[in-house]
């Protein structure tokens, strides 16, 4: 059996409702709440205008790998938490902002970016330390759901999914 911590993750951009559909089906593959210890999330707890939020206990490695590996492909914009496993790994935060590519981020159990000594010396200087706490701290959008195409931006733009 995998190391299971707790994790949870937020979600954003603008979707097709076909996207928003496949969306569905792997949050409740993946069994996610809408709150710690809350009921399954279902389509009607989705709440317009602010990011959706979804949370879990005993998440195996800490990932939802096949919702985040979907949403990097479909270049929308997520930010996931999860709790460290002693001797295993530390918390980490994981920013993907909509451009098809994550960053690691390392924090504290109460989702706190730290950084080491080696990294600040590594970034050279104090505003690209400055740079990379703003690179942790991105607000994920507001999840809206169109049944319009012509609502919803160009594939390039970050969290659009046709």
């Amino acid at each position: 059996m995998a190391d299971r911590v707790s994790a949870s993750i937020s979600i954003g951009g603008v979707l097709s409702a076909g996207a928003y559909a496949e969306l569905i089906e792997i949050i409740a593959s993946e069994g996610l709440a809408t709150e710690w210890d809350g009921e399954p999330f279902e389509p009607h707890h989705h709440v317009a205008g602010e990011p959706l939020r979804l949370f879990a206990h005993e998440v195996a490695g800490g990932s939802f790998d096949e919702l985040e590996s979907w949403c990097l492909s479909r270049r929308v914009p997520f930010v996931r938490w999860c709790g460290g496993y002693s001797g295993q790994w530390g918390p980490e935060r994981v920013v993907a902002t909509g451009d098809g590519n994550a960053a690691s981020y390392t924090v504290t159990e109460n989702d706190e970016v730290v950084v080491s000594r080696s990294r600040v010396e590594s970034l050279g200087s104090l505003a690209a330390v400055i740079a990379f706490f703003d690179g942790a701290e991105f607000a994920v959008p507001p999840l809206m759901v169109s049944t319009s195409a012509a609502d919803i931006p160009a594939i390039h733009g970050a969290g659009n999914v046709q």
